[in-house]
């Protein structure tokens, strides 16, 4: 008797229609570059100023979508990172604007009377934009190495990352000759030769903001994409069996971490030139909720759909705030609460649903039949023993199956199939001949 294996058919199905769907995700990163590029042309400078602070939040949300879709992470704290990114580079503007041997003007008012020692190295730009990247990442790495090798995770790591926020701002807060306190550091004129009260200027900030949004969002891609974004969602999903295979899962976490928090302080450096100041209230509880909540929306397994909430949500804040003052809170709330109710993996979720249905229907229209197709296996090997095949596997029989046929039963025509009865092996080959 043959054995019978399925070979599906070429031309049919839905794997016909995969490489259509491959340019799917290149085309949407293209036609979102471009909407971002003509934007200059068609917004005013100051709905331009608050999409450019909207990109900011993006870039803080390809890293929470890397470190919380890809790894499980809920991070409540990115605003700790946002703000370590934003101050470094605050101090170094605020250095340049008073010049060599002069105050910022907040130390002014509150009576300093030498510059401490802690900003002096923020007057070297090299230093300062060295500090954007290396100050939350030397931070996330600490945190992460102390809490990860305890196998702290889950809400523990969540309640501990927003008490470090919390933390955060009570500091910057009473320490008012060195961070400007509740104010924070405020009324920014240039950056870097560019005057941020010129249109022109803020059009060109606007361009950078945007560029460095479409570079972190690529470095995600690739990093989800390599051995190691493989490896992040191994630990994700079974941390134990991980460390069981010989990997360290803290060192694979920290990692992570400590890229999601690199992305968020450089969200946090181009925050302050765009918006021309960087307070306590932006970098609190409060602030990293809404960063997650629209990483949420758009979807944390999906990239694009970080990028695409975290845009949704402040926007929607916006718009919220300008037509309805006293309730717009209540606004945002009901439109997490639907998303989450009616699309729980968020709205890249019902996109990816969507272009699977569209998929489906598409393979179901271009005709022919999409289901395998039986190819009959010699029946020159004999059975191998202890094997168990699965109930009701077809089989195809050959022209020598009348000499195989249990005797007393009588033989099937050549080249119809019948039923291997449950606890036989078939004979055959481990080949498929066509």
């Amino acid at each position: 008797m043959s054995a019978a294996v399925d070979v599906p058919r070429k031309g049919a199905g839905p794997a016909a229609a995969t490489p259509r769907w491959r340019l799917a995700g290149p085309a949407l990163f293209v036609g979102s570059a471009l909407l971002l590029l003509i934007a200059p042309a068609v917004l005013s400078p100051f709905r331009l100023d608050l999409l450019g602070k909207y990109l900011c939040f993006a870039i803080v949300a390809v890293g929470i979508g890397l470190a919380w879709g890809r790894g499980g992470m809920l991070t409540l704290g990115q605003g700790v990172f946002f703000g370590l990114g934003g101050y470094a580079m605050g101090m170094h503007l605020k250095l340049r604007e008073a010049g060599p041997g002069g105050l910022p003007d907040f130390m002014v008012w509150s009576g300093v009377e030498s510059l401490p020692a802690l900003w002096r190295p923020f007057a070297n730009p090299v230093f300062a934009l060295a500090m954007v990247v290396l100050l939350p990442v030397t931070v996330a790495v600490l945190l992460g190495l102390l809490v990860f090798r305890q196998r702290v995770r889950g809400a523990y790591f969540a309640v501990l990352s927003q008490a470090l926020a919390a933390a955060f701002v009570i500091l910057l807060v009473g320490q008012q000759g060195l961070t400007g306190g509740t104010n924070g550091l405020t009324n920014f004129q240039m950056f870097f030769g560019l005057d941020l009260y010129q249109a022109g200027d803020k059009r060109v900030l606007y361009l950078v903001v945007a560029g460095v949004l479409g570079v972190v969002f690529l470095i995600a891609w690739q990093l989800a994409r390599s051995r190691f974004g493989q490896l992040l969602v191994a630990v994700r999903d079974g941390e134990d069996r991980v460390r069981f295979l010989g990997y360290d899962p803290a060192v694979v976490k920290t990692i992570a971490f400590a890229v999601s928090a690199g992305m968020a302080g450089i969200a946090g450096a181009l925050f302050v030139p765009m918006v021309g100041l960087l307070s306590p209230a932006t970098l609190g509880i409060v602030a990293s909720l809404e960063l997650l909540i629209g990483v949420a929306v758009g979807g944390r397994f999906s990239l694009a759909g970080a990028v695409g909430g975290a845009l949704l949500v402040n926007y929607a804040k916006t718009i919220f705030s300008e037509q309805s003052a006293d309730n717009w809170v209540y606004l945002q709330g009901a439109m997490f609460v639907v998303v989450m109710l009616w699309a729980p993996r968020g709205l890249a979720g019902l996109f990816t649903d969507a272009r699977v249905a569209v998929r489906h229907r598409f393979a179901g229209r271009s005709g022919g039949r999409s289901g395998p197709v039986a190819v009959a296996v010699p029946d020159t090997a004999r059975p191998h023993p202890g094997v168990v095949p699965d109930p009701g596997v077809p089989a195809v029989v050959g022209p020598t199956a009348a000499a195989s046929s249990t005797p007393g039963t009588p033989a099937p025509e050549a080249g119809t199939a019948s039923p291997v009865p449950a606890g036989t092996v078939p004979a055959g080959r481990d080949e498929v001949r066509s």
